[in-house]
């Protein structure tokens, strides 16, 4: 149930500060004192507890702007999450979500979004609707295909990396401003590999290894060209 004095101590802290940290403290269940700070609240981090469901209240966490609710055991977000319009951030990583809620782009604000090691078997659509998302991880999940959807997304990364996904189609060359894309450790074949992608995309790095080619078959690839020679100058540019 987690330590009540020490629980209390830091929602006062939280009070003062608006930022609550309450990891690894034991939780089963979303503090209730804390609803009393919906007004004031701009971070709340409860990661790393055994939380299995949100209120329907955190809706009202109105200057709200990260959430961390990673390892816990949520095996959904309440609708009311969506209520959220200043979320810059939301870390869900390592818990049981099969699915988003529906209206999630209407957390107008989302920049980061970490779904890492979930149930998750496909790319919700409505992240496309999302105008200033940076970050987008959906790593180590079982999704199995990139949907046409995918080429509105506006992240300049996307990690994909672990999922069953079995190739890159040629939608991704219209994600407007996509630089970084991962797809390590899945099921990829060089024939499903989008030549389009390599020449006309923005995309400067595509991490591929642990799929079912080689370097030297990527390198082969029509288009190989221009996709190093954007790689080149990003990397000019870090150097």
């Amino acid at each position: 149930m987690g330590n009540s004095n020490s629980v209390k101590k830091h929602i006062e802290h939280a009070e003062k500060t608006g930022v609550c940290q309450l990891s690894a403290m034991g939780l089963e269940e979303f503090p209730a004192q804390l609803l009393k700070l919906s007004g004031k609240l701009r971070t709340i981090d409860l990661s790393s507890n055994k939380i299995q469901a949100l209120p329907e209240a955190i809706g009202n966490f109105k200057v709200l702007k990260k959430l961390s609710l990673n390892s816990n055991n949520l095996p959904m977000l309440c609708d009311s999450i969506c209520k959220l319009k200043k979320l810059d951030t939301l870390n869900v990583t390592d818990n049981r979500l099969s699915r988003l809620p529906a209206e999630i782009n209407l957390c107008t604000s989302l920049k980061t979004i970490l779904l890492s090691g979930n149930r998750l078997q496909q790319i919700p659509p409505q992240l496309s609707q999302l105008k200033h998302l940076d970050m987008l991880d959906l790593s180590n999940n079982q999704i199995k295909e990139i949907p046409v959807t995918v080429g509105e997304i506006r992240a300049v990364e996307i990690n994909l990396n672990k999922n069953q996904i079995s190739a890159i189609p040629d939608c991704l060359q219209t994600c407007p401003r996509l630089k970084v894309l991962r797809v390590e450790e899945n099921c990829i074949s060089i024939k499903n590999v989008s030549c389009q992608v390599l020449s006309s995309s923005n995309i400067s790095l595509i991490a591929f290894d642990g799929n079912l080619f080689t370097r030297k078959d990527f390198q082969q690839l029509e288009g190989h060209d221009q996709y190093m020679e954007r790689y080149t100058a990003t990397k000019k540019k870090f150097d």
